[in-house]
C-alpha cells in the first residue's frame, strides 16, 4: 500500500467525515482515478511525434498510454475522423496514489515560479483538472531526449458530490492551492 493511501485511510477519512458530518465511512469523498492526456495536434503532418509523446507519457505514468483518435473530420486543420492526434493514461489504485504523490511532493515545486495551483479549476462535480504546460518537471524524462516540449492535462476525478469536498479532500492529501 502506497504512503498516500495510508495517509488517506488513516487521518483523511477521520477529518472528512467530521468536516462534512458524514456518518458512514463509505460516502466519504475520496480519490477515483487519475487521468493524463496529452495531445499532439503536429502528429497531423508527423505520426512519429505521436511515438515520441507516446514514450514520454509511458515514462511518466508506469504504464502504456491508449491513442486518442480524432472524433469528426475538420478540414481547416487538415484533420480527418480517425486520425492519431492525442494519447492518454488512466490511473486507478496504487499507481493512482503513487503518481499523485510524485505530483504534489516532487513535480509541482519544480514548475518555475510555482506559487500553487489555482482553486478555481473544479469542475462542478468534485473533479479537478490542472494544465501542465511542459513534461520536463517530471524527473523521470530525460530532458536530452526530448525533441520538444509538451503539455497535459491531469485529471483528478474524485467521488465527491461537490467542489467543496473535493477541495477539502485535495488539500488534506497534500494539494499545493493557491490562497485566493
Amino acid at each position: 500500500m502506497s504512503r498516500l493511501n495510508e495517509k488517506y485511510k488513516k487521518e483523511v477519512i477521520a477529518d472528512l467525515q467530521k468536516e462534512f458530518h458524514i456518518k458512514n465511512t463509505m460516502a466519504v469523498p475520496r480519490l477515483e482515478k487519475i487521468v493524463l492526456n496529452m495531445g499532439v495536434g503536429d502528429a497531423i503532418q508527423n505520426i512519429k511525434l505521436l511515438d515520441a509523446a507516446k514514450s514520454e507519457l509511458t515514462q511518466i505514468a508506469g504504464q502504456a498510454p491508449v491513442i486518442g483518435r480524432a472524433r469528426k473530420s475538420i478540414s481547416a486543420f487538415k484533420l480527418r475522423k480517425g486520425q492519431a492526434i492525442a494519447c492518454f493514461v488512466t490511473l486507478r489504485g496504487r499507481k493512482m496514489y503513487e503518481f499523485y504523490d510524485r505530483l504534489v511532493n516532487i513535480v509541482l515545486p519544480r514548475v518555475r515560479d510555482f506559487r500553487g495551483v489555482s482553486p478555481k479549476a473544479f469542475d462542478g462535480r468534485g473533479n479537478y483538472t490542472l494544465g501542465m504546460k511542459d513534461q520536463l518537471v517530471f524527473p523521470e524524462i530525460d530532458y536530452t531526449k526530448v525533441e520538444r516540449s509538451r503539455g497535459m492535462n491531469i485529471t483528478i476525478v474524485t467521488t465527491a458530490r461537490d467542489d467543496k469536498e473535493a477541495y477539502a479532500l485535495l488539500k488534506k492529501l497534500g494539494m499545493p492551492f493557491r490562497e485566493a
